[in-house]
């Protein structure tokens, strides 16, 4: 009777954990909007969280979990604006990347599309190199280069998991710009949380639709349910 029961109890956390969410991405967003930094403060880190959490009401597989917590190690390390904690968060998202390269698999993709992230990555590192202090330069080549890795291999997942790659590349990029010292787009913060928070939505919209198939996940931890995101 109990297996019964907790299966329903998860059910019936989708909608709230969802919902909390969503508010915490509108406060984030309006914080970084209306300079109010104590909101920004308090909502960042419970973003990757609640929609962890979600996931996992879901029945979503372990590795998209592991992904959006290592992504939320990241966010609250780079919450003080440190060059210490920036190396090591910028570690955690790498960390969460490879879940998500491990959770994607070796499906194949069109070489014309490989073509363009790959000219899309020295297009970037080209115009951040010079800017980027110079021990910093390796190890943001290595982040941007598996971070462009998981952005095509998540296209093999359907449009949703597609774009989200695509947004997180372009969130990285746009924090790129700053540390290199380029120009910006009028509020960059509230561009990279934006474009972050709809990237870790759309790879998690992917992995969740109906119909995917997962490599390298337990039998029975992911099983499709009905329930839309």
């Amino acid at each position: 009777m109990s297996a019964d029961i907790v299966p329903d109890r998860r059910e019936r956390l989708v909608r709230p954990l969802l919902a909390a969410f969503l508010l915490a991405a509108v406060v984030d967003l309006f914080g970084l909007l209306a300079d109010v930094p104590v909101a920004h403060l308090v909502a960042k880190p419970l973003l990757m969280p609640l929609l962890a959490g979600y996931a996992a009401a879901r029945r979503g597989p372990r590795l998209l979990i592991a992904a959006l917590l290592f992504g939320w190690g990241g966010d609250t390390l780079l919450l003080p604006d440190a060059d210490a904690t920036f190396l090591i968060g910028m570690g955690s998202f790498a960390a969460g990347h490879v879940c998500y390269l491990l959770l994607f698999g070796r499906a194949r993709r069109s070489p014309a599309v490989g073509a363009v992230y790959a000219a899309v990555l020295v297009t970037v590192v080209a115009l951040l190199w010079s800017g980027l202090p110079a021990d910093m330069r390796i190890p943001m080549t290595g982040y941007s280069l598996l971070l462009t890795a998981m952005a095509h291999r998540a296209g093999t997942r359907g449009r949703y998991a597609a774009v989200g790659g695509a947004l997180f590349l372009l969130s990285d990029a746009l924090i790129g710009t700053g540390v290199a010292d380029r120009p910006q787009p009028p509020a960059p913060d509230f561009w990279i949380m934006l474009t972050y928070i709809a990237a870790q939505f759309l790879l998690t919209a992917g992995t969740l639709a109906p119909g995917a198939k997962w490599v390298g996940v337990t039998p029975g931890a992911y099983r499709e349910r009905s329930t839309s995101i």
